[in-house]
């Protein structure tokens, strides 16, 4: 009798798991949103392309200030452009910080907060991979629940091959995390000490 309830129920679970799955990798692979002007920018770092779409977005007047979040201890913003191919053009550079104390995406949310805060930002973009906005947003939101956030996902390329095993790996991974994330799983702020 146990059994007969059970194997459904497992089936059941399944089938939701795998529709989601497949829900959360179209929208991953989706073109980008609708573009926002906001008072604020950040990119968080750990893909091809966030930062020089964001530093693209910031010389477009998308936003008056960027935030980009998890840089390394000694990276330069040039080092990060060139890294990222994007020609070196002159910055409004009082108006990029370098955020380096994130070491997860919670980080990211928690490094976003109090820049957030000190900069008065009340809307903000949100630049990162296709597969990491929903659970970037979600973090970001938890800590600054007052800021207007606005997606502005990037296709990994990655994400360019959706045949291959390495997306489908990389798909289940970030919707394993967004589901951690969902249920509250990780938790803390994630942040390097300040120096």
């Amino acid at each position: 009798m146990m059994r007969r309830l059970i194997l459904p129920g497992v089936a059941l679970l399944a089938a939701a798991w795998l529709t989601g799955l497949v829900l959360f990798s179209l929208d991953a692979m989706r073109s980008r949103y609708d573009l926002v002007r906001c008072d604020g920018i950040v990119a968080l770092t750990g893909g091809a392309e966030r930062v020089e779409v964001a530093i693209d977005l910031l010389e477009r007047g998308f936003g008056r200030d960027l935030l980009i979040s998890g840089v390394g201890a000694r990276t330069t913003l040039p080092q990060l452009r060139l890294r990222e191919g994007s020609p070196l053009s002159p910055l409004p550079s009082d108006h990029i910080t370098l955020g380096r104390r994130a070491i997860s995406t919670i980080g990211n949310a928690a490094e976003t907060a109090g820049w957030v805060r000190a900069h008065q930002i009340h809307t903000l973009l949100v630049v990162t991979a296709g597969y990491h906005v929903r659970r970037a947003i979600m973090e970001i939101h938890r800590a600054v629940p007052e800021v207007e956030l606005y997606p502005y996902p990037i296709q990994s390329p990655a994400l360019r091959h959706p045949s291959s095993l390495y997306t489908a790996r990389l798909l289940t991974v970030e919707y394993m995390k967004w589901l951690g994330s969902l249920l509250r799983f990780s938790r803390g702020k994630n942040l390097k000490p300040d120096i």
